[in-house]
């Protein structure tokens, strides 16, 4: 596609290269944190708890910190676009509802939370008719609940709606 198609650069490479870096910079630091507060330290009887997280979470924050300054370096003439509207637009298209799909499963369940999303993206993508979007979207979570609770007995997370059907 050609960038009049795509639309206007939504982030140059700069751009993300520097938010990424913080990202893990920012997440490297606070493991480092947390496992000082879990005791960092070699004991008496060996590692404390953030013994390990804590020499990971400083990897972590050193490769950052060299990519936060690598992509501050970068060059005004070698800052090509990292992602054009369009494109992003299409991420966001599966982004946005995945995380809602993944925060949605401690409230209804992954039961409930499934139907829904395999409903959404069949109808709204895809354009399905509506009983292919029932038929699909209520086999999937039947086939899932019967595979895993019944045959592997690995309980998955419940909702409400379970609770009333007595699956809990």
């Amino acid at each position: 596609m050609t960038q009049e198609r795509e639309g206007r650069v939504a982030f140059r490479t700069k751009s993300a290269e520097i938010v990424v870096a913080a990202l893990f910079l920012i997440a490297g630091v606070l493991v480092m944190y947390d496992s000082v507060r879990l005791g960092s330290t070699w004991g008496d009887d060996g590692p404390q708890p953030g013994y390990f997280p804590f020499y990971i979470g400083l990897i972590m924050t050193v490769a950052a910190l060299v990519n936060l300054a690598g992509g501050c370096i970068i060059p005004r003439d070698k800052n090509p676009p990292f992602v054009l509207s369009g494109q992003l637009r299409m991420v966001l298209t599966v982004l946005v509802p995945a995380a809602i799909y993944a925060g949605a499963i401690t409230w209804i369940g992954i039961y409930v939370s499934s139907i829904l999303f395999i409903a959404f993206f069949m109808r709204w993508l895809g354009k399905f008719a509506w009983w292919k979007v029932v038929a699909v979207s209520a086999g999937t979570a039947v086939a899932l609940f019967l595979i895993f609770e019944r045959w592997f007995l690995v309980p998955l997370p419940k909702g409400p709606i379970e609770a009333l059907l007595g699956l809990n």
